[in-house]
């Protein structure tokens, strides 16, 4: 299923982490809690990054797809949504082997990762990259 490039947010940094809202997989996502920061492995899910396109790739039919050039990166030399961006976030990604991807109900105004990965709200871990 193709999700809205408005509902999503790619994060670069030492883990790059996908954020996603009011995603179809929400529900087959285990919930994540990782009060101490350490993400926990995301089994049976997987991550396709690509310039254009991101899949998200789950057990059974769960996943999702990403317009992802058209999709808002953070982080970087640039701090803003160019394509650029996409790209660093794909070769961060390829750098750790994978990301995070955290599925919420909607987008946070302020991304507060000791809230996000604590309060119980977010669902997912981290996800293997394939190639």
């Amino acid at each position: 299923m193709l999700l809205d490039p408005e509902k999503t947010l790619f994060v670069r940094g030492a883990t790059p982490v996908l954020v996603l809202a009011d995603a179809p997989v929400h529900l087959a996502l285990p919930p994540l809690v990782a009060p101490d920061g350490a993400v926990p492995p995301c089994e049976g899910w997987s991550l396709v990054p690509r310039l254009t396109l991101c899949v998200v790739d789950g057990p059974g039919d769960h996943g999702c797809v990403v317009p992802a050039l058209a999709a808002p990166v953070l982080g970087g030399a640039d701090g803003g949504a160019a394509p650029s961006g996409m790209a660093d976030w794909c070769l961060d990604v390829e750098r750790v082997g994978g990301a995070v991807v955290l599925s919420l109900d909607q987008l946070p105004e302020v991304l507060d990762w000791p809230v996000l990965l604590s309060s119980g709200v977010a669902r997912g871990g981290f996800m293997p990259a394939l190639a």
